[in-house]
């Protein structure tokens, strides 16, 4: 079941990866609610699995990190899976 607001990460990870990759149409993220934590399910490109991760895993740290606050706020938990 997806919430509300798990909706709202789901489109949030969406925009911020189709920023980032050379392929947009490929980005898709699904929102999988559990008792404690939400997991988004990232999914983009081969080709492009580098730029959404980026060096030592900056980028995919930074886009956890935004997930982090923003869940704060809602008082829910997000984690942030990188498919391949």
């Amino acid at each position: 079941m997806v919430s509300e607001q798990g909706g709202d990460m789901r489109a949030l990870v969406e925009q911020i990866a189709k920023a980032l990759v050379d392929e947009p149409e490929q980005v898709a993220v699904r929102a999988i609610d559990g008792e404690q934590v939400t997991v988004l399910e990232l999914r983009v490109s081969p080709n492009d699995l580098g730029k959404v991760i980026g060096k030592q895993g900056r980028t995919a740290r930074s886009i956890r990190t935004i997930l982090g606050a923003a869940g704060m706020k809602l008082k829910k938990r997000y984690t942030l899976e990188i498919l391949e």
